[in-house]
Formats: C-alpha cells, structure tokens, sequence
C-alpha cells in the first residue's frame, strides 16, 4: 500500500511539468502527506485538466459520512474494476486523476515485533515530480460536497527496489504520455488499466528516511527525506 508521500516542488515548477494551471502553493511543498488531508490532483471533470484540491481517502457516493474514505486511501489495480466503490469511475476519464506527487514512503518490518519499523523514501528518476494514478468522486456528505481520491497500487514483486520493503508499491505514470492518456476520454477501463503496469526498477531509487515521518500531522520538512546521522 500507500500511505504517506511527498510534493516537495512548488506550484511553478509543477506548471512546467504537468502544463496546467497551478494558481495556489495549496498542496504543494509538502514533505509528510497523510490519508485524509486535502492534496494536490488533476482530474478533467468537463474534458479539460484541472488542478484540483481532494480529500486523500475515497468516500464513495452512496457514503452516510467520512470515515469510509480512511480506509480507501489505497485501490488495487487488480480489483479495481470490480470493487463496488471504485468500478463505475475507473472507465470514466472524468473520475481518473493524477495524484501529484514526487516521492513515497514505505516501511520495511521489523525482525522483532518489538522494534520499531524503519521508513523508506522512493524517488522516481532521481526525484522528479510524477503522478500517481487516481480515482476520485464527489459525495455529498451531511449536506456538504466533497471530492475525494484513492491512488492505484500494483505488485511490487517485477521491482527489485521496492519488493524487499513491501508487496505492493504505487502505480506510478511516469511520463507525460500515460499521464494525458489516463484522462483520455478515448480510453475505457481496461485501456486505462493497461497503463498501469509496475514501474522498471531503474527508475526507481530508495533510500533510509527519519522515523520522524510516523508522525502524520506533526512532523513536516526536508529533514524527514534523510535518515538521522
């Protein structure tokens, strides 16, 4: 699984790579991203991307309230297509979206339950910023809107950085082309799903991060990218 990512770059640098429109630092910079916080996406709701700001954990819209969404923040590509929260967006384009992001953390298990878990943060070609692919829908929830989003995970086992650390890794589309074609209204379900295979290893890098980065909501800054000396 998912649970927590990085969008270190700022909304300038984001315009550059993904070409639309980025007009608020709202998401961005962003060093200890958790489930269930607001995050940065680009979704084509009327055919065009957007940037939009989303609910990380995807609360369906037969949903009664929010807590549904915490245990959603992660879609396996696998089920995706038959799981009744998630198959009736995955053949729109107009529920796909791009989670914007530039990193993720995962946790390697202990040997000793005892001990603590040591954090892994994974870049992608040396620390571009990527997207993940996405699904979001909007619920409304006591009277009120909200637009929320699940990223796509995949089999770690066919790379060797992220197989030793967990089973499963993020789907990650890594290049422009798969990013406009996730949105393309063109493209059912299983063409979408097609692209989402798992990342090459070469494309990926790992290394030790602090395990300060446990504490979602607490700890925030570029200090959490590095293991303590």
């Amino acid at each position: 699984m998912c649970g927590r990512y990085t969008n270190t770059a700022g909304p300038e640098e984001l315009n550059e790579r993904f070409r639309v429109p980025i007009e608020s630092a709202e998401g961005t910079r962003r060093f200890n991203i958790a489930p269930t916080e607001q995050v940065l996406a680009i979704v084509a709701a009327k055919g065009e991307p957007e940037a939009r700001m989303l609910r990380w954990g995807l609360v369906p819209h037969w949903a009664n309230d929010l807590k549904v969404g915490a245990k959603m923040i992660n879609a396996r590509m696998e089920t995706v297509a038959t799981k009744p929260a998630f198959r009736d967006l995955i053949p729109k384009s107009s529920r796909r979206a791009l989670q914007i992001a530039d990193g993720y953390f995962e946790w390697l298990k202990p040997e000793k339950r005892s001990e603590p878990r040591q954090p892994f943060f994974f870049q992608l070609d040396g620390g571009v910023p990527f997207a993940f692919a996405a699904l979001w829908t909007p619920a409304k929830i006591e009277g009120e809107w909200i637009a929320s989003v699940t990223l796509l995970t995949c089999d770690a086992a066919p790379n060797r950085i992220a197989a030793p650390i967990h089973d499963r890794m993020p789907v990650i589309l890594a290049d422009t082309e798969a990013q406009r074609a996730w949105l393309d209204p063109a493209l059912g379900a299983r063409e979408a799903l097609a692209l989402c295979g798992t990342l090459p290893t070469e494309r990926l890098s790992a290394r030790p991060a602090n395990p300060k980065v446990n504490k979602a909501g607490v700890e925030e800054g570029p200090e959490l990218l590095l293991a303590p000396a």
